[in-house]
């Protein structure tokens, strides 16, 4: 078989949608590798086309890993504000606390290879990347706040916390548990970070 024949073609794409086939075979690839190993041939091999066909969508490696961290990103930040909840009544403050937590490492497990880049950021990711993670991490940090200040106001034993600082260990415990869940799931499986979450957040609900 000549070089000819064995050259893949692959079906023409409108662009977008080709750039989101090749983001997803890059995420694909991701799951064997760390994100400074991922290779051009690796995504292409994981689209099933031809580099050419990948470069025509990404002219570079960096400018595919810039659009792959950003979607990923961004992405992550909707399942967090989805997780999170809009009325502590029912549950009350301390087991709506701990059912966030819980769908958090619902949605950290259910795509590792995105939380991984998340959760733990690569040496080799873009400035412009760390800088949209700490803006996100920030405005997720106010929402965080405004449920710690609902749950005092429900939970009157709570009233001694700082809200501004029960937002910030909120959302650090859960980021802990999710990196944890992502990096080490055999000495971390869900199940013990769970009742660990709900363990904990209990001791905040004990009342004095």
């Amino acid at each position: 078989m000549t070089s000819r024949q064995r050259r893949k073609y692959a079906p023409r794409l409108p662009r977008e949608q080709r750039r989101e086939q090749l983001l997803d075979a890059a995420m694909a690839a991701l799951a064997d590798c760390e994100l400074h190993e991922l290779s051009m041939e690796a995504v292409a091999e994981a689209a099933g086309v031809g580099k050419p066909v990948l470069y025509t969508a990404f002219g570079t490696r960096g400018e595919l890993v810039d659009a792959l961290l950003h979607r990923e990103h961004e992405r992550g930040v909707e399942q967090v504000l989805a997780a999170m909840p809009d009325d502590l009544t029912i549950l009350g403050a301390t087991n709506a606390y701990a059912a966030t937590v819980k769908a958090f490492l619902a949605a950290a497990l259910d795509n590792p290879t995105r939380w991984r880049l998340i959760l733990t950021v690569p040496d080799s990711a873009p400035r412009e990347y760390r800088d949209a993670l700490r803006k996100a991490r920030s405005s997720i940090v106010l929402q965080a706040e405004l449920l710690a200040k609902a749950g005092i106001a429900l939970e009157p034993h709570l009233e001694g916390l700082d809200p501004a600082l029960l937002g910030h260990t909120m959302l650090s415990f859960a980021e802990m548990l999710g990196r944890l869940a992502v990096s080490e799931p055999d000495t971390y499986p869900r199940e013990r970070l769970e009742a660990y979450a709900v363990a904990a957040l209990k001791l905040l609900g004990a009342k004095g």
